[in-house]
């Protein structure tokens, strides 16, 4: 906890660029990235692949994603020279569906099984391969409520997780995607406000927040990110 604590606190005085590398430099091969490829992680990508681009970024693939992320993925991969490691669960989506049916059709308790099966599971597998127990990830304290008081840096289990971008407001990251020549995602023209598996993630409709574009309104994090989840 006190490592964690010391570099919430050292990275607060940095830019993005300087966090990153700052982190490379002082803690080496136990940094390991994430990445969705969702509406905004072409930032942290970019920034990763200019600032520090040995570290090893996981892609955790759940089967379930949208055929336009699929080529997003694809895109991003040619343009940035990605360290990029995949993992998929240890079932593939139809085994999964013939096994326990439609999880997320199943309330509260389907959706935990969901999230452990395919992101928590398969994340601590990579972290497990890769070495790392720091994770960066690309969470901004504006993206929902679930996020405003977040520090740069936290515990959660045996990992400090790591916010590089935490600070960033959406005029921010416009002008990076417009400076930097990236792509958008190709949903994002389809009033896309975040981006999961295609089950789970609907566009966002007049009198709705963010939250409700995500898990039919009943929550914003994905497995990957709930404290109650361990890595």
């Amino acid at each position: 906890m006190l490592e964690t604590k010391s570099i919430a606190e050292t990275l607060v005085a940095k830019n993005a660029g300087e966090r990153i590398a700052y982190l490379h430099e002082a803690y080496g091969k136990r940094i390991v990235a994430s990445t969705s490829f969702g509406l905004q992680a072409a930032v942290m990508l970019h920034l990763i692949a200019e600032y520090a681009p040995a570290i090893p970024i996981i892609f955790v693939d759940t089967g379930y994603l949208f055929p336009e992320t699929y080529h997003y993925i694809e895109q991003l991969k040619e343009q940035l020279d990605l360290n990029l490691h995949i993992y998929l669960p240890n079932m593939t989506a139809s085994h999964q569906e013939a096994i326990y049916g439609k999880l997320w059709e199943q309330g509260e308790d389907g959706n935990k099984k969901y999230a452990l099966l395919n992101k928590v599971e398969p994340m601590a597998r990579g972290m497990k391969e890769l070495g790392g127990d720091i994770w960066l990830s690309g969470l901004r304290r504006c993206q929902s409520s679930s996020r405003a008081d977040r520090a740069f840096a936290e515990q959660q289990g045996s990992k400090t997780k790591v916010y590089p971008i935490l600070d960033w407001a959406d005029a921010q990251v416009s002008n990076y995607f417009f400076k930097h020549h990236l792509p958008r995602h190709p949903l994002e023209q389809k009033g896309y406000v975040t981006m999961g598996d295609h089950h789970s993630t609907i566009p966002l409709e007049k009198g709705m927040t963010p939250e409700q574009t995500r898990f039919n309104g009943k929550g914003y994090e994905c497995g990957l990110h709930v404290p109650d989840f361990q890595i």
